[in-house]
Order: structure tokens, then sequence, then C-alpha cells
């Protein structure tokens, strides 16, 4: 299964700000340079993370965005669910737009959906935290690309 952009920018955006100092309030603007990524797309994955309670997000004059949660208590499972589509990996899990005329006798899509159910079950063994276990390192690359 190949993630959406908008997933990998949220993993990303979750990654960065686990990195930071909890008292550290970050912004938009630094993590769009850091990574490379545009304004416009980290504005939409930040306000999503916002909604979803697993940012806080400080309004005004030094305002920013910071962890809602301490980094094991943010699944990547659940994340991956709540930002990718993943009822429609192929045309057939569509009931609504489906046309494919094998749809009735296919076993493909009952494959397809076990791997689905499968890759989401081995995200949920993991954490923010578990993704932290080489912090130093991330830690060093993100500095090292902040200040470019």
């Amino acid at each position: 299964m190949r993630l959406t952009n908008y997933t990998d920018y949220t993993l990303r955006v979750l990654l960065y700000l686990a990195t930071q100092p909890k008292d550290k309030i970050s912004n938009i603007k630094e993590i769009s340079e850091t990574y490379g990524i545009s304004n416009n797309h980290l504005m939409k994955v930040v306000y999503e993370l916002g909604l979803l309670k697993l940012i806080h997000t400080i309004r005004g004059r030094g305002g920013g965005i910071k962890l809602a949660s301490a980094p094991k208590d943010i699944n990547i499972g659940w994340v991956v669910r709540q930002t990718e589509n993943r009822s429609n990996i192929v045309e057939c899990f569509d009931k609504e737009n489906n046309s494919c005329i094998i749809s009735p006798v296919c076993k493909l899509k009952n494959v397809l959906n076990e791997a689905l159910n499968a890759f989401l079950e081995i995200l949920d063994h993991y954490t923010l935290e578990d993704l932290l276990t080489n912090e130093p390192e991330l830690k060093k690359i993100l500095m090292n690309h902040s200040h470019e």
C-alpha cells in the first residue's frame, strides 16, 4: 500500500514536533523549510492534526503548534487510518462507483482487503515514541535542514 503525501506529511509533522523540547512552540514555516514542503500543504495537515487533537494550536503573536500528547500515546496505525481514504484502494471497494464486471465473483478484492488489514495491524503495534529510538540522529538531521 502506498500512503498519500498527506499522510506522509502528517507523520513528518508529528516526528518533527516529537523531537522538539516539550515547552517549545513550533510553527508551520520552520517545519515547511526543514522538510522542503509547501506551507499550504502543511497548513491543511496542521489543521487536521488540531481537529484530531494530536496537536495544540496556539493563535496570535508567538503562537504555533506542539504535540498535545506524549509520543507514547500517539498510535501510528490510528493516525494512518484518520488520514488515509483506505476504503477504496481499488475500484471494487467503492460500491457506489464500481463498474468492474468481475466484482461479483472476484477473489482479488478479498486478498487486497486482507493485505490492507495486515498492513494497518502492523502499524497498530507502533507509537510515535517507537519512531524516536534514533532521536539524536533525527534531531541532528532536522536541525541541519532547518538552517539551510
